[in-house]
């Protein structure tokens, strides 16, 4: 696995909903190749994982997205989830982050339903990406191309875009985001 150590990680995730594999084991893999992870979220307190619709563990929030800035930060992952994406879609603090970190030229990864967030911010124009297949007509109708690959990068934006189906992937996902950030770090 490639190496970004000192690299200071975000996850957003609303405070319930989160598909918690997709936020443990990128979590796990940023950690294991030197990375520090930071888990925002909209507001103080614990964030409610979920295995599909049942709850599972929580977390402790790290820091409320409010006050932070992209700055702080060399990538974001937004892990899915189907009410995750969907809360984050109604903060308008969250989806500014989202897509100020797109502009930013970071590496940005998106799984599941994560891309919503994506198509919130009006990150997907004429970006190629895949997610959850229930996804594929809201990314088609913001102007992006819908594929049903494993893993897509995209670099046709500022910065380049990571995204994958769902949990199954994960592996293919957490490879090629740290692969970027390490090859944004340079």
């Amino acid at each position: 696995m490639a190496s970004i150590d000192g690299a200071k990680v975000a996850f957003l995730v609303a405070t319930e909903g989160v598909e918690q594999v997709e936020l443990t084991q990128p979590w796990a893999d940023v950690k294991q190749a030197g990375g520090t992870p930071v888990l925002l979220s909209t507001q103080d307190g614990t964030v409610q994982g979920f295995e599909h619709l049942d709850k599972a563990d929580t977390f402790e929030v790290d820091e409320v997205v409010d006050d932070v800035s992209i700055d702080d930060f060399d990538a974001l992952v937004l892990p899915g989830g189907v009410a995750n994406p969907d809360q984050l879609r109604m903060h308008g603090n969250a989806v500014a982050f989202v897509r100020d970190f797109v502009e930013s030229g970071k590496p940005v990864a998106a799984i599941c339903h994560a891309p919503w967030s994506l198509v919130e911010a009006d990150c997907v124009r004429g970006r190629t990406l895949t997610s959850w297949p229930s996804l594929q007509t809201d990314i088609r109708n913001a102007g992006g191309t819908w594929v049903d690959q494993e893993v897509v990068v995209d670099d046709n934006g500022p910065g380049p875009l990571v995204t994958s189906r769902k949990p199954d992937d994960l592996e293919a996902f957490d490879r090629e985001t740290i692969a970027l950030i390490e090859k944004a770090r340079g």
